[in-house]
């Protein structure tokens, strides 16, 4: 720690207590050794060189001690073996599921006592959507944070979820949670000083005195929900109440953006995750990474000092929690969403772009640019990975590069009106019943909100619903990385019309897509004359079988072509073994001819239906079907291009 400035080392120093050994220190301070001076340098690159940077970095790394000394003994364990195992997330028995806990077990308790259930799934992942303090009725289902330290009083404590994050760790679950720390609501200590006038939390915010600059920072920046406000501003009063300040707030009104040009917002948020990850939190959903830094002139997203930052926090939890990822959610362009991937800043992401393909797909019956997804953008560093779902909490956009489908011969304009109209049941044929969120009859544009059962067909009744369900998801299972379920949809759970007469939600239609508990349902699951039973039990099939499929680990792909624009097809390595996918987004079968074929062996071990498949006539995959084919390589040469 020699190397260090003097300010640094003796904040340190300073912060040690008489309770910890010398063979404590010595692990902290290693770690200090390693990652303070690149935290000090992306400090520097943020905020600039000189001695008010190295007073924050000294203030930070003081923080970074008490924070590590107050970490459970456990906790500490665990950050050793995840420092000897870095890509423990990587591994094909990952599973990952998503809930709201009011509306799926109604409280942490609820959520304890789903733990049975979880095993029985197969999860090893669970995301709690945001579940602190929030505003009463709309808080963006609770995205507008009040408190990062204390739960929402409605579904428990602190002290309830630190117990459920033990307990999960106890049966191989991790603990997922989100941290929001682009904004806080309007009802954060924080928010509440400053609207008070207080200057040290007034100058955690942007608040400006008039419209000078707010017109000037929307001249490039967008609007992210007109329906709410216009611009990236809104209206407060000043502490006397006479007149009124403008205050930056990207996505709702009651949403206040941390300003982090000022050191102090990064120090206290560091504060904020550390304590998260000290009561057992293993991954941070790292919410709004685009918007965190702003800048005169530019549409101020992904910015590099966002990259920073979030690199920053990375080296943090490095120092002080080990054990702790982050998930990236960037819904921006491909190439923007790339990167935010690093071991030295998310190692996890969502993957948009797969999800909306795959949706994308099943209304074209064409697969080529979910394809040509696969061949050129998802390949990640080493020690990284994507989190793949079918469907989140949250609305779909079609997220796809616009020169990709040009060069597929697709207007990218027409392809999304297409999309949106099938998507909310406006175009004829269609089988999906989802609901349009931010709609706009004149333009066609909208996003896409509902369950994945509803979106596949099966509130229409169209026959074919289960077999898309179980697609999309094959899908997800077999492309690599940490695949997710949205609890409920693993039954067929639908849209939840009376959510929207829910106080709050009746602007929000994504509410629809977020159901309450589906009991019937899952009392159906192990029925297989009921459509619950028939998705439980196929989905239950094919996470069982990549359970056992070490080819399915990892992110390593390589896309085949069939010559066939119904069909994406791509390989799974392994050492000596390759897994074959091919998956059919038509609505009828669709073959592969031997020739396409004569590059495998022979035969090939039909990994779903327990059996070996001949090659050497070609191979049909029925209706919305899928394959995996496992076939050696030992002799083969490899995977094939």
């Amino acid at each position: 720690m020699n190397t260090l400035p003097g300010a640094v080392l003796d904040a340190v120093a300073a912060a040690r207590r008489p309770e910890t050994t010398d063979a404590q220190w010595a692990t902290f301070t290693a770690r200090v050794d390693r990652h303070v001076g690149r935290l000090g340098r992306l400090l520097e690159e943020v905020y600039g060189p000189g001695e008010a940077t190295t007073h924050e970095l000294a203030l930070l790394a003081g923080q970074l001690a008490a924070s590590w000394q107050e970490r459970p003994a456990d906790l500490r364990e665990l950050d050793d073996a995840r420092e000897a195992d870095p890509t423990w997330f990587t591994s094909q028995r990952m599973l990952g599921g998503v809930l709201y806990v009011d509306r799926y077990a109604g409280d942490l308790a609820g959520v304890r006592r789903q733990i049975p259930y979880f095993q029985e799934l197969g999860l090893t992942y669970l995301h709690l959507m945001p579940l602190f303090e929030a505003p009463q009725e709309n808080s963006d289902g609770g995205y507008a944070v009040s408190s990062y330290r204390d739960v929402d009083p409605s579904v428990g404590t602190m002290t309830e979820l630190a117990d459920l994050a033990n307990e999960l760790r106890a049966h191989g679950i991790v603990l997922v949670v989100d941290l929001v720390f682009n904004h806080t609501s309007d009802e954060h200590a924080w928010a509440r000083a400053a609207r008070a006038g207080d200057p040290e939390h007034e100058a955690f915010y942007r608040i400006f005195p008039d419209r000078t600059m707010p017109d000037a920072y929307e001249r490039t920046a967008r609007e992210i929900f007109p329906d709410d406000h216009p611009g990236s501003f809104v209206p407060i009063p000043t502490p006397d109440g006479r007149a009124q300040r403008w205050v930056w707030a990207t996505f709702h009104s009651f949403q206040w953006d941390l300003n982090y040009a000022n050191p102090a917002v990064f120090r206290a948020m560091a504060a904020e995750m550390l304590f998260l990850a000290n009561q057992g939190v293993d991954i941070l959903r790292m919410d709004a990474v685009a918007f965190i830094w702003k800048e005169l002139g530019t549409a101020c997203e992904s910015l590099p000092q966002a990259h920073l930052l979030l690199q920053a926090f990375n080296a943090v939890c490095r120092i002080a929690a080990p054990a702790v990822l982050f998930k990236s959610e960037a819904i921006v362009h491909p190439d923007e969403v790339i990167e935010y991937i690093g071991v030295d800043e998310c190692q996890l992401s969502y993957d948009p772009l797969q999800m909306a393909l795959i949706w994308s797909s099943l209304a074209s019956r064409d697969g080529r640019l979910l394809q040509q997804a696969l061949e050129r953008r998802h390949a990640l560093p080493p020690g990284t990975a994507w989190v793949g779902y079918v469907r989140s909490h949250d609305d779909i956009g079609w997220t796809f590069a616009d020169e990709d489908a040009a060069e597929l011969g697709i207007d990218a304009a027409a392809h999304r009106r297409f999309l949106n109209q099938f998507y909310v049941d406006r175009f004829p044929g269609s089988f999906a019943r989802g609901v349009p969120f931010q709609d706009n009859p004149r333009t066609g544009d909208c996003r896409i909100a509902g369950t994945t059962a509803s979106l596949a067909g099966l509130e229409a009744g169209d026959a074919g619903a289960v077999d898309r369900i179980v697609l999309a998801h094959a899908i997800v299972l077999s492309t690599g990385g940490m695949p997710l379920l949205y609890l409920g949809d693993e039954v067929g759970q639908l849209n939840d019309y009376g959510a929207l007469d829910e106080p709050g939600h009746g602007e929000d239609t994504r509410w629809v897509g977020r159901p309450r508990y589906p009991a019937a349902a899952y009392g159906q699951r192990d029925d297989p004359s009921t459509d619950a039973g028939r998705i439980f039990g196929r989905l239950q099939h094919l996470v069982r079988v990549r359970r056992r499929t070490p080819e399915l680990a990892g992110n390593a792909l390589i896309t085949f072509d069939t010559y066939n624009p119904h069909l994406v097809a791509y390989q799974r390595p392994g050492p000596d073994t390759l897994v074959l996918v091919i998956a059919n987004v038509a609505d009828d079968p669709q073959h592969v001819d031997a020739t396409t074929l004569s590059g495998l062996p022979a035969s090939a071990e039909d990994l779903l239906a327990g059996d070996v498949v001949t090659l050497r006539g070609g191979i049909t995959v029925p209706a919305h079907g899928v394959l995996w084919l496992r076939v050696s390589t030992r002799d083969e040469g490899g995977p094939r291009e």
